[in-house]
């Protein structure tokens, strides 16, 4: 009788919900194409022009520079437009969330209050 090898490959589990003092409830939504891979926990603002959504950042003047919703799955972008499925309520870990290089998850935290969202850091 011969044995059986299995190789899984490895990934880090990391928890993406912080409670659930508010429930977690999704929507569908568009993100524009040419972002590259967005990852589950990305932050997203709606550009007005378009409806699409994007990665949000401060940096930007087309809408998505506020913070509405949480991306719930990877995506990638790099092609094509992609719809996917977002968060627009629930309460998420502060380490968990990802948005554009050079901005900071706390210059959101008010916009993603007022769409309740909410996040944990360590501290609470």
């Amino acid at each position: 009788m011969g044995t059986i090898s299995t190789t899984f490959s490895s990934f880090e589990n990391q928890p993406l919900f912080a409670g659930t003092e508010v429930s977690a409830l999704t929507t569908a939504v568009t993100l524009l194409a040419g972002q590259g891979k967005l990852n589950r926990g990305s932050v997203l603002g709606k550009i007005t022009a378009s409806g699409k959504y994007a990665l949000v950042s401060k940096a930007a003047s087309d809408g998505s520079q506020v913070a509405s919703l949480v991306l719930s799955e990877d995506v990638d972008t790099t092609g094509a437009d992609v719809n996917a499925v977002a968060y627009k309520t629930g309460v998420f870990r502060h380490d968990a969330l990802i948005i554009a290089a050079g901005d900071s998850v706390a210059n959101h935290k008010e916009e993603l209050r007022n769409v309740n969202i909410f996040y944990k850091t360590d501290r609470g």
